[in-house]
Order: C-alpha cells, then sequence, then structure tokens
C-alpha cells in the first residue's frame, strides 16, 4: 500500500497582507501531478487546511475542487482528512456526507456516546488497494480541544483525556483489523521535542503543556501522519512518526525549510520506507539584511529589474530588516523608493534599533515589534509589569484555557 502525506495547506493565508491564492493554486496543482503519476492508495491531510476557522470562499473553492479534480482522476483514492488547530472542526465535517461520495473522509471532532465511551466507529476510516481490498484502518485524530475531551464522564485533566482518545481509539482499531492489515494514525498535535516556527505555528497550550509524549502511538501503529509543525521532521528520530511539514513557507522564518509531501510504503502491516517528494516553490520568499541602512539601499540598488515577460505572479516576497540607531521617519518612502522598478514585491519592513548600553556596561534588551509577540507573550509581559514577578505554571495553564475557549467561540456562526 502506498500513502501520500501532507499537512499545513494553510489556504486562505495572507503573507502580511498580500493573498497567496496563487501559490496554492499552483500546489495543487503540482499535488495532482504526483498522484497521478505515483497513485497512492490513499491521500492523508493532517489538519490546518484553512489558515482560519472562517476561511474565505476562495479557499474553500480550492479544497473542494481539489477533491472533485482527484476523484475524477483517480476515482479509487480515499483522502482522509482531519482539522487542525486553525480550522473549524465542524466547517470541515459540514459537507461530509457529500464528499464521502467522493471517498474523502473529513473529520473535525471526536465525540462521545454514553458515560464516556468513544465513538470511536466514526474516527476508523478503511484504506483499501487498487482491487477495493481493505489493507489498512486510518485512526483519524483531529485537534483535541480541552472542552472534547475534559467533562462529567472524563474527568478535568487535558492531557489524561488526550490519552484516553488515543487508548481508546487504539483498542479499537486493535478489535477491527484482520491479520496483515497495518493501523495509520492521523493527528495533529504539538509531540514533545518536536522543532516549532514560532512565527506561524499558532501555540496549541501555553508552556510545555502542549507537547504529548510519543508512547501514546505503540509499536502497533504502523506509522503516524502528523501535522501541525511547520518544519518536517522525525518524533524523536524515529522513521514511523513524522511530520511532513507545510507544502508552502508560511513566514519568512520558514525560508530555508524543505518543503515536501511524504511518500509512504507498506506492507501488510509493515512499513517499508519513507520518501520526502519536494514541493516546487512557486514564489520566492526573500529576506535583506538586517543591515544598516546604507548598506540596504546598496542591497536593493543589486535587485534585478522587472522583465515584462515574467508573471508578475511569481516576483518574490521581499522582507526589509533595517538596523537603526535612531527612528527614520521616511524609511518606507526611502525603501520603496530604492525598489522602484525591481522584480520584487515588498511584505515587510523590520525597523530594528540597536540596544541601549545599560549600568551594568551590557546591552539592554532591543526593541521588539508588538507583531512578533503572540498571546501568551502579552500575557506574561503584562503580568510580569502589574505583580513584578514572572506568572506560574498554574496562571498560564488558566490563561491557556480562556485563549482556547475565545478561539472556540470564534469558530460559532
Amino acid at each position: 500500500m502506498r500513502l501520500f502525506h501532507t499537512s499545513d495547506w494553510h489556504l486562505g493565508q495572507t503573507l502580511h497582507g498580500q493573498e497567496r491564492d496563487f501559490e496554492h493554486a499552483c500546489f495543487l496543482d503540482w499535488l495532482l501531478g504526483q498522484l497521478k503519476l505515483r497513485s497512492p492508495d490513499a491521500l492523508l491531510i493532517a489538519g490546518d487546511i484553512f489558515d482560519t476557522v472562517n476561511p474565505p470562499v476562495k479557499a474553500q473553492e480550492q479544497l473542494y475542487n481539489f477533491i472533485v479534480k482527484a476523484h475524477e482522476q483517480q476515482p479509487a483514492l480515499t483522502i482522509v482528512m482531519i482539522a487542525g488547530n486553525h480550522d473549524s472542526g465542524s466547517r470541515i465535517e459540514l459537507p461530509g456526507p457529500l464528499m464521502r461520495s467522493l471517498r474523502t473522509h473529513a473529520l473535525g471532532r471526536v465525540q462521545w456516546l454514553d458515560e464516556g465511551q468513544l465513538d470511536s466507529e466514526r474516527l476508523l476510516v478503511p484504506l483499501t488497494n487498487a482491487k477495493g481490498k481493505v489493507e489498512a484502518w486510518c485512526l483519524a485524530l483531529p485537534f483535541l480541544r480541552p472542552a472534547e475531551v475534559t467533562g462529567p464522564h472524563l474527568g478535568e485533566d487535558y492531557l489524561r483525556g488526550i490519552g484516553q482518545v488515543h487508548e481508546k481509539l487504539i483498542a479499537a482499531a486493535l478489535e477491527r483489523r484482520q491479520p496483515k492489515q497495518a493501523l495509520i494514525a492521523i493527528s495533529h498535535a504539538h509531540m514533545a521535542g518536536g522543532s516549532v516556527s514560532e512565527d506561524s505555528e499558532r501555540s496549541l497550550i501555553i508552556g510545555n503543556a502542549e507537547a504529548l509524549p510519543a508512547s501514546l502511538f505503540g509499536a502497533d501503529i504502523a506509522y503516524v501522519a502528523l501535522g501541525h509543525l511547520h518544519k518536517p521532521q522525525k518524533v524523536n528520530g524515529e522513521e514511523r512518526i513524522r511530520y511532513s511539514g507545510s507544502p508552502l513557507p508560511l513566514s519568512f522564518s520558514e525560508i530555508k525549510y524543505p518543503h515536501q509531501i511524504l511518500e509512504v510504503e507498506l506492507k501488510g502491516n509493515k512499513l517499508v520506507s519513507v520518501e520526502s517528494r519536494s514541493v516546487p516553490r512557486a514564489v520566492a520568499l526573500q529576506r535583506i539584511g538586517p543591515a544598516p541602512l546604507a548598506e540596504i539601499l546598496e542591497q536593493l540598488a543589486e535587485l534585478p529589474v522587472v522583465d515584462l515577460l515574467d508573471d508578475p505572479h511569481r516576483q518574490p516576497w521581499l522582507e526589509v530588516r533595517v538596523q537603526l540607531d535612531e527612528p527614520q521617519p521616511d524609511l518606507r518612502q526611502q525603501l520603496e523608493t530604492a525598489l522602484q522598478g525591481k522584480a520584487v514585491r515588498l511584505v515587510r519592513i523590520s525597523a530594528e534599533y540597536a540596544g541601549r548600553i545599560g549600568a551594568d556596561g551590557k546591552e539592554e534588551e532591543r526593541l521588539v515589534e508588538l507583531g512578533q509577540l503572540r498571546p501568551q507573550d502579552l500575557f506574561a509581559r503584562a503580568w510580569e509589569q502589574a505583580y513584578g514577578s514572572a506568572a506560574d505554571d498554574s496562571t498560564l495553564a488558566d490563561f491557556a484555557l480562556l485563549l482556547q475557549e475565545v478561539q472556540q467561540q470564534e469558530e460559532q456562526p
């Protein structure tokens, strides 16, 4: 059996206010080509399909048009996609009956039956080969919000609730599978030891409480297709537990990431190989600096000029990082003047001020831009300013739950 593993499409994302529909369209066209070339039995999309819980219409059209084209191209292909923390679980599941007619399974939430019994039936998806024989079972684990895994019959410990979901679903899968059938998990979570891209990955839970142990996925699970972390990586070096990473760089901090999908081969219930397939970058992200303004202007002057025969949609996105000793009110004007006629699109200017020398002779902290701070960073700073000491783990955890509640409210129509 052959699988494709991808995640973190973030359809509808904007890069500092600039739409990226063209880049996503190029990726989806390329993916259709790879599906035709390699003929996998299943495509696993491990969450954060959209960038926001209320994605623009164009982003939804891109997803559903892709699913229709993939089914028309390969009617036997099974698609399994789960909601990530950026997605609305309800929205992902809404067109479920229609998508099932296209062999697509969309799972956004876990549900419980009476007295804490997990509705595991809906989370187990059979994966068939080209002949229609069930070769594996996919255990779908969408992003688990506190309200879904805690309650009167489940207890109030969030991590314990997550553990119970995994235990119950794996037990149900072991009972269901036949000899030689593989178990494949698809999950959107932050696993302990994973490398995070701070600029573009919304934290799931504040502090280390969000990191789940790889031991949740025992040896019975042949492969774990993970989403959430944008950098491709193995978890604890395990070949079978992987983040595919995002297909596009979602911030300038991700320029050097190898963007890819993963092709997974299994024989019976054993993992045979995992190979990466690099995603062509339709639009480059380019950084200049950090450097003093005079050097920045020299570098901008050396950029290539616009070729009228080139597609303007493919012009690189540009971030300029300028080191200043004092404010420059006309900084943007100077940079835009230097960029006139250049084949780039300026999307971000970062002004970095040299730190002052303190009484102890050490350089004080540099100015931090508000846009670089996450909600938990702002809360921690505000707490320290108000009370003169750092917030303890309990306070940060309480804030994390409040943040989750706000994000859930955003999902409501």
